[in-house]
C-alpha cells in the first residue's frame, strides 16, 4: 500500500490484554478385559511454562496408586512423568488438572515491527539453514522429516500454490492454513493414530491432528521449520447452552519458525493463529513425540479406552454432565487430538 509522499506516525500499540486465566481437567481411563499385572507409563501431561503461560496449579492422579514415578524433560523440554504399577488392576485412570494463565504470544508485538512481515519465505528458508539453536528446538532440526511426517510430493505440490516464489512468509503460511481449512473436512471417526499423511492428503478428512500433520508435511516439503503443538482449546458452548463437564477436547496445531517473529503458531483446524484461547501442554516433531499418555502393559487382554476433558474460565463451574452425554456438537470450535491405545506384551 502506498503511504503517500509524507512519513506517517505509526499509531501507538494497545496495551496488551491481561492475561486470561483457565482451569484444565483431563482425565484418561482405560478399562481392561482382564488383569493387568505390569503397566509401565509415559505421561506427557504438564502444560509448559513459557513467556505467554504461567502454570499455577498442577497435579496428576494416577489410580490405582504408582509403585514407581519419577518426572524428566524429554529431548525437545516436555515435561514427562514416568510411573509404573506392578500389581495386578483391571481400571488404570490418569487425572491431570492444573490452573494456566496465558497471555498474548509474542508474535503480536513482534509482527508490527517495520519490514518483518514483507520477508519472502524463500529467505526464511534460507536464514534457517543458517541459524543457531533458538530456546530448546534447533529451527533446522524440524525441517527435516519426522516419522509420522515423511517427506510427500503430493504436500509440497498441494502447497506449492499458497507458497509462490517471492510471497512474504506470514502471507504465504496463513494462505496455507487457510486453503487446509477450506480443503480439508473436519469429521472424527475417519482416522486413527496410524492414518499416515498420505491417506489424508487423498481423502481429505480428518480431525486436529491429521490437519497439522498436513500442514508440518506442506511446510517442511518447502523447507521450512515447523512444529506439532499439542495442548487444549477454550471452546463456547452453542448459544442458551451451558458449559458441560468434559464437552472439550485436547487439541493440536502447528508452529512455524521466522527467524524476525519467532513461533508462529497456526491452527489449520479452526482457520486462525493461536491467540490467549490456546493452552500448550507439549511439542515435538509430530503427534508421536507429545502422546499425552502411552506405555506397555502385561496381561489386560482387551482394553476400552475413555477421555474427558474440561477447558473452564477460572472462576466458572461447568455442568457436570457425564462424558457419553456430553454431544459431538458441544463446541463451536473443531478440536479432537486423539489418545493411544496401550500396548500389551
Amino acid at each position: 500500500m502506498d503511504a503517500g509522499p509524507l512519513a506517517s506516525v505509526p499509531p501507538a500499540a494497545a496495551p496488551a490484554p491481561a492475561p486470561a486465566r483457565y482451569r484444565v481437567d483431563h482425565l484418561t481411563a482405560y478399562d481392561y478385559g482382564a488383569a493387568v499385572s505390569q503397566s509401565w507409563q509415559l505421561a506427557r501431561l504438564t502444560p509448559r511454562s513459557l513467556p505467554w503461560q504461567r502454570l499455577i496449579e498442577h497435579r496428576l492422579d494416577i489410580e490405582p496408586g504408582a509403585d514407581e514415578r519419577h518426572e524428566s524433560a524429554d529431548s525437545f523440554g516436555n515435561r514427562v512423568v514416568h510411573f509404573a504399577l506392578h500389581r495386578p488392576h483391571r481400571l488404570l485412570q490418569v487425572r491431570m488438572r492444573c490452573e494456566v494463565s496465558v497471555g498474548e504470544r509474542p508474535f503480536a508485538e513482534r509482527s508490527r515491527e517495520a519490514g518483518v512481515q514483507a520477508l519472502p519465505w524463500e529467505a526464511v528458508r534460507d536464514a534457517i539453514r543458517h541459524q543457531g539453536g533458538l530456546d530448546d528446538l534447533l529451527p533446522a532440526r524440524l525441517c527435516e522429516p519426522s516419522p509420522l511426517v515423511p517427506p510427500l510430493e503430493s504436500a509440497r505440490r498441494y502447497a506449492a500454490d499458497s507458497l509462490r516464489p517471492g510471497r512474504p512468509w506470514l502471507e504465504a503460511v496463513t494462505a496455507l492454513m487457510r486453503a487446509i481449512h477450506r480443503d480439508f473436512e473436519f469429521q472424527s471417526g475417519v482416522t486413527t493414530s496410524s492414518t499416515s499423511v498420505v491417506e489424508v492428503m487423498t481423502q481429505r478428512r480428518g480431525v486436529c491432528q491429521d490437519f497439522a500433520h498436513v500442514m508440518l508435511a506442506c511446510l517442511r516439503s518447502h523447507g521450512l521449520a515447523a512444529r506439532y503443538v499439542s495442548g487444549y482449546l477454550l471452546t463456547d458452548p452453542p448459544p442458551g447452552q451451558p458449559r458441560l463437564m468434559g464437552a472439550d477436547a485436547s487439541h493440536a496445531w502447528v508452529a512455524a519458525f521466522h527467524p524476525g517473529l519467532g513461533w508462529v503458531e497456526f491452527d489449520p483446524t479452526n482457520d486462525q493463529t493461536a491467540d490467549a484461547r490456546y493452552v500448550t501442554l507439549a511439542w515435538g516433531g509430530d503427534f508421536a513425540d507429545v502422546v499425552p499418555l502411552r506405555g506397555v502393559i502385561l496381561g489386560g487382554a482387551t482394553q476400552a479406552l475413555r477421555v474427558s476433558v474440561s477447558v473452564t474460565p477460572a472462576g466458572e463451574t461447568p455442568a457436570a454432565v457425564p462424558p457419553s452425554a456430553v454431544p459431538p456438537s458441544a463446541a463451536h470450535l473443531a478440536g479432537g487430538a486423539r489418545a493411544l491405545p496401550l500396548r500389551g506384551v
